[in-house]
């Protein structure tokens, strides 16, 4: 269970950026992300998806594998992230709490539409497996490769 890529997204609208390392702040995000910061919600602070849901995706719909469409933070191997709504887990050194699963929105299935395969039909596919928003607990670095674990 590990950390496949990291995204960050300056601002709406951006294309998303991958890195090998971000520093997260507790209750505040990822440093360099559109969200860091905001509080308008809980699980604003970071969201995470499984990287076997996009392969997925992309072998049902024979596309390349383009881990940033779905615009999550971090991309994760291995791990079922529904199981971690309510729970606090770990990212490497960083402390997280799941709060919610990350529904698609229109604006992903919009952006994965094609002639074959609507905008709606996107959205329905990626139902319940876009991801996890999450708060964090505490401040560190999150690097690629980091591990994923439960807290007891």
């Amino acid at each position: 269970m590990a950390v496949e890529r990291i995204y960050v997204r300056q601002s709406p609208g951006d294309p998303q950026t991958e890195r090998g390392l971000v520093q997260a702040v507790a209750g505040s995000g990822i440093v360099g992300d559109r969200y860091f910061g905001c509080d308008d919600e809980p699980g604003q602070n970071i969201t995470l998806v499984e990287a076997e849901e996009i392969e997925s995706f992309a072998a049902e719909n024979r596309r390349p594998v383009d881990f940033s469409i779905t615009g999550r933070n971090i991309v994760t191997r291995g791990v079922r992230l529904n199981e971690f709504v309510g729970r606090e887990f770990m990212v490497g050194e960083i402390r997280l709490r799941g709060v919610e699963l990350c529904e698609p929105c229109s604006t992903l299935g919009t952006a994965q539409a094609s002639p074959e395969l609507s905008a709606a039909n996107v959205v329905k596919r990626f139902l319940h497996r876009a991801g996890l928003r999450a708060d964090v607990l505490s401040t560190g670095t999150i690097a690629r490769g980091a591990r994923i674990t439960n807290v007891a």
